[in-house]
């Protein structure tokens, strides 16, 4: 059922072909004439397209290991291979963190600090994320493969230090640009180079390492929670640090979930842990979030059900012909279709989730069915909004927990809604943000202190579709939410990610046994897992 290397390596060339930056412009010598200029308004978009691009792979599996999709059999039962995030491995070396490398080194030569600070930002982002994946990681020699080709792995919380301290360096650099901007709009996908922009991410990429590493030092965490929230941070959803992707199909820079989705074959099937998570507590971003192409499909192919026919987390069976009926990803967040039809099943207790308005027919998806500019969520509002929840709750930072909550829900209903009218849905009406918001309250004020982060959590979850890395991260550290029991484990919950088999292979640092190294991975907690 997973995509094969080939396939995946089409689809990431059509992201890197996106917009001004493309792969085969940048990888050139320099220009005698122009050499710096050119170089770095290439190679910056370039870093940003091809760090979304490599993240197939990484986010659609631990997409399946939480339950919010299913991309593979075998990882949805736990168990793994070194082919299973090869290509997101190899090409965040070779190609994003090895160009970022060379941003940094020209840009500061030549004194260009708005390309550096975005450079060490997006570096720091890129490391941070593959220590919480991976844990012990090549890094300081990695992307010096003129003398060392077997970069040696180091320790990952020795990396974070390193992190924090680069993301320091990057604000100090931004602020050595007089400007409003630190570089020209067209060479920045994410911002269109606005610094303020950029220091909002950089402090919200800090306050989720804090937050990530609170089992380790909560004392630190929490000296430096009250800092950051002091501070300039993500605070509304125009600030989100999202990757956009584009509609187009000639050349295809559309979501990767759109394309290999909406077409006759099939990779995915969407987990049924999390449609009936989001239907049995009248969650309206079900909607959004998913598309039946039948009215009736459920559980086990039955005929008789709402359409929401998906897979349980764990079913190792083999498919059926089933292409045509199973449930689909919608207009969240991959840019496909929003689900407008008639749902079997609703009662009268359902206030947010309804057939009000619902007059569509369900149909079977087409290439050219919804627009594919879907998002990748990497920092958003919603998410700072529960981290400051989170970190209220467990290391008393003076947030108002509730209050920040509140705000979580809000900004991510706010969110999902603009977003499908912006693709052709339809928006989610007031009353039901605000009705579900209350809902939610009502339920958080009746709830015992682990109960309170329990709902902290699994709307965080919730808002969170789209990127499974910040979910596997936010469950390895709280052991939230509740996740559905597999039907067939083939081996123990992850606790990193396997390398990839290419490194294993080339890179003799690792040593002779990678089978050993492969199945330390699996039971090995990364260091902030306490």
């Amino acid at each position: 059922m997973k995509m094969r290397n080939k396939k995946y390596m089409f689809l990431l060339a059509g992201v890197l072909l996106t917009g001004s930056a493309c792969k085969k412009f940048v990888d050139i010598n320099q220009d005698p004439n122009n050499p710096t200029t050119a170089q770095l308004t290439l190679l910056l978009p370039s870093t940003e397209i091809s760090m979304a691009g490599n993240m197939y792979q990484l986010n659609s599996g631990t997409s399946t290991i939480m339950q919010q999709t299913m991309w593979s059999t075998s990882i949805s039962r736990y168990q793994q291979q070194g082919t299973d995030y090869a290509n997101s491995w190899d090409g965040f070396y070779s190609q994003t963190l090895n160009d970022l490398e060379s941003i940094i080194s020209t840009g500061t030569s030549s004194q260009q600090w708005g390309y550096v600070a975005i450079a060490k930002f997006e570096k720091a982002y890129l490391y941070s994320l593959m220590v919480d994946m991976w844990g012990d990681i090549p890094y300081s020699e990695a992307e010096n493969g003129a003398v060392t080709t077997s970069p040696p792995l180091e320790k990952g919380d020795a990396i974070y230090e390193k992190l924090l301290l680069m993301i320091d360096d990057g604000i100090a650099d931004a602020g050595k640009v007089t400007t409003t901007t630190l570089v020209p709009s067209t060479s920045d996908v994410f911002y269109a180079g606005t610094k303020a922009s950029w220091i909002a991410m950089a402090n919200s990429l800090k306050l989720k390492m804090y937050n990530q590493i609170r089992l380790v030092d909560p004392a630190r965490s929490a000296t430096a929670i009250k800092t950051l929230i002091a501070g300039s941070l993500i605070s509304t959803n125009a600030l989100d640090f999202t990757f956009k992707f584009g509609s187009g199909q000639n050349p295809n820079n559309r979501h990767p979930w759109h394309r290999v989705e909406y077409q006759s074959a099939k990779t995915f099937y969407q987990n049924q842990f999390f449609m009936d998570l989001l239907f049995n507590n009248d969650d309206p971003r079900l909607r959004n979030f998913i598309y039946r192409q039948t009215a009736t499909a459920g559980l086990n192919n039955s005929t008789n059900s709402n359409g929401y026919y998906g897979r349980n987390p764990g079913d190792g069976t083999a498919a059926p012909a089933d292409l045509a009926r199973r449930a689909e990803f919608g207009v969240y967040p991959a840019g496909g279709l929003y689900d407008n039809s008639p749902i079997n099943n609703l009662t009268a207790a359902n206030l947010y989730l309804t057939n009000t308005g619902a007059t569509a027919t369900p149909k079977v998806v087409a290439v050219t069915d919804g627009t594919g500019a879907g998002v990748i969520p990497f920092i958003t509002n919603a998410m700072v909004k529960f981290i400051r929840a989170e970190a209220a709750l467990t290391l008393a930072t003076g947030d108002d927990a509730r209050a920040y909550f509140s705000d979580g829900v809000t900004a991510s209903l706010s969110s999902v809604s603009a977003f499908a009218v912006a693709n052709n849905g339809t928006a989610i009406p007031a009353a039901s943000i605000t009705g579900l918001v209350a809902k939610l309250l009502a339920q958080y004020d009746a709830a015992t202190p682990a109960g309170k982060l329990n709902l902290v959590m699994t709307q965080k979850y919730i808002a969170t579709y789209g990127n499974g890395m910040e979910t596997y991260n936010d469950y390895r550290r709280t052991g939230l939410p509740v996740l559905r029991d597999l039907l067939s484990p083939l081996s123990t919950f992850p606790l990193r990610l396997y390398y990839s088999q290419t490194e294993l292979s080339a890179n003799t640092s690792f040593g002779a046994n990678a089978g050993a190294i492969q199945v330390a991975q699996q039971v090995t907690p990364v260091f902030w897992d306490k």
